[in-house]
């Protein structure tokens, strides 16, 4: 692994090794451009990985205090923890279940197709799925993404086979074990699943794909790449002209850095992002870096979330198994017939038992609950994940008080449902019921939304930079050399889990920065 001087202004600074930092990193390496990556969390493994559920939260998960304000429910029951993320190498590719869909044509157009919908801040995106749809192939056959490149799709769990035969009984004609980033055979060096059924808390047969043991072994490999963990950024820096000339951090052990750069491209999750970008304030930008818009830490979203359990005469053992086994698409067209518009997925899920205790009815007690428990053997479960309607109100902001240990600002999150949102999630009650109970399930528990792990908006892609924070690279307006490389440049969600498209998107920028800096035009 290469080693860069903190005054060496070479590099381009990647914050975040997720999916998208993670494959823009390993991306730019390839083409021989230096790279150092900052990564606020540690570099675990497929070894060190812990298949318990509790163990694995504190190990990987991003356990920063946040706070939250808004009507979500997420706000009463996990106050502190707005989201389900990572802090590690790899970030949310450790946790993540390994669903890879592409977002449809009517959803890069929503503002377009939808019209105005009142209370929300619909835009277009400033590109079309013709435009990814190469990007989309790459990133599948990067990822190894089943279905696609002559790839086998996942057999099919006890979940899986519960889900198919309601879905097939109710008329759904969309009905299979997903496509996903989970070897269904041996590929680039990694097994194939081994079904233990501990997907959310790390992969410890490296079948799942996770840029830990990807895309930065691989960068390491060309010479061109320094990985420096445990190291929180904690602001950009720029010149007198507006161009970003590096990142200041705390290292492992605490101590402030800086670390100069050429370009500086942000993917630290679309809360931690904003939140670097309103701290990164100075005369020239009162409001925050990159904020000429006001639009940073707005527009978050979240997906239209909720699962649905169900109860059986016989044994499910969901957990046995991939955790997102299979998938019913037939809910995510575009029909306001039902009540909103956009649309969702329906994907099975599979908590572990501590996990279920904490997430079926947070705060619950008593008889009625300890009942729903003992049936856990029996469950059979899904999630329900669609688009959300971006709304200004619903931001990130710094805190007016409380700071982390560095002394910087703790973020906030605000939500609250649109009402698009809450009818579309009653309509995803109604059809999850609806699946299991002709499958024949005797008992159905409506799943209330829980911490999200995907997290989107916040710094977001629009063709004017009045309406947005960057550009469709990903290129921030107010700054040249300053990217998002995240979820946080979605401009709206979609119904489809959003990794796929966070790794197509890092791939196309990869291009663009390796072309603009080829230019000298960085």
């Amino acid at each position: 692994m290469a080693q860069y001087a903190h005054d060496d202004a070479t590099p381009v600074v990647v914050i975040g090794s997720g999916a998208g930092g993670g494959t823009l990193a390993n991306a730019l390496c390839q083409k021989g451009i230096d790279v150092v990556l900052l990564e606020a969390g540690e570099r675990q493994s497929s070894t060190t990985f812990v298949n318990d559920e509790w163990a694995s939260f504190d190990q990987i998960a991003w356990l920063d205090k946040r706070t939250t304000s808004g009507s979500w429910r997420v706000a009463r029951d996990f106050p502190n923890l707005p989201a389900w993320i990572c802090k590690t190498v790899g970030g949310t590719t450790t946790h993540w279940a390994g669903a890879s869909l592409r977002i449809q044509d009517h959803e890069f157009r929503a503002r377009e197709v939808y019209g105005g919908v009142d209370g929300a801040n619909l835009l277009d995106w400033p590109l079309t799925l013709a435009e990814l749809e190469p990007y989309y192939d790459k990133a599948e056959n990067k990822l190894g993404v089943t279905r696609t490149h002559d790839i086998p799709g996942l057999p099919g769990n006890n979940n899986f086979r519960v889900l198919y035969e309601g879905a097939m009984r109710v008329g759904y004609k969309d009905c299979h074990t997903g496509r996903m980033a989970v070897n269904s055979r041996p590929r680039d060096g990694r097994a194939s699943c081994l079904q233990l059924g501990f997907c959310f808390q790390g992969c410890k047969s490296g079948a799942k794909w996770s840029t830990l043991y990807t895309e930065i072994p691989a960068a390491e490999a060309t010479g061109k790449f320094e990985l420096r963990t445990a190291c929180q950024a904690l602001r950009i820096e720029h010149d007198d002209g507006g161009k970003v000339t590096g990142v200041v951090y705390a290292d492992a052990d605490g101590a402030e850095q800086r670390q100069r750069a050429r370009v500086v491209c942000v993917a630290g999750n679309s809360i931690e992002t904003p939140r670097l970008l309103l701290h990164s304030e100075s005369s020239r930008f009162p409001d925050g870096l990159a904020n000429s818009s006001g639009q940073v830490g707005r527009n978050y979203m979240r997906h239209m979330t909720g699962s649905v359990y169900a109860a059986f005469e016989q044994p499910v053992h969901m957990y046995r198994g991939t955790t997102m086994a299979g998938i019913i698409t037939d809910e995510s067209r575009h029909d306001p017939s039902r009540g909103f518009v956009g649309g969702y997925e329906m994907e099975t899920l599979s908590l572990g038992l501590p996990f279920m205790a904490a997430f079926l009815d947070p705060g619950a007690w008593g008889r009625k609950f300890t009942h729903a428990m003992d049936q856990y053997a029996h469950m059979a479960g899904m999630w329900l994940v669609g688009e959300d309607m971006p709304r200004e109100s619903n931001r990130v902001t710094l805190h007016a008080t409380e700071k982390d240990r560095f002394g910087v600002p703790i973020p906030n999150v605000h939500f609250d449902d649109h009402p698009n949102d809450e009818a579309m999630r009653e309509h995803g009650y109604g059809r999850g019921t609806a699946v299991y109970e002709a499958a024949g399930a005797r008992e159905v528990y409506r799943t209330p939304p829980y911490p999200s792990t995907h997290n989107l908006g916040t710094c977001r892609m629009s063709r004017r930079p009045e309406d947005g924070v960057c550009n469709a690279f990903g290129q921030a307006h107010d700054v040249a050399n300053l990217f998002i490389s995240d979820g946080s440049q979605f401009t709206t969600g979609a119904a489809e889990n959003p990794t796929l498209t966070i790794v197509t998107l890092a791939l196309r920028q990869a291009d663009y920065l390796a072309d603009q800096m080829a230019k000298r035009a960085l």
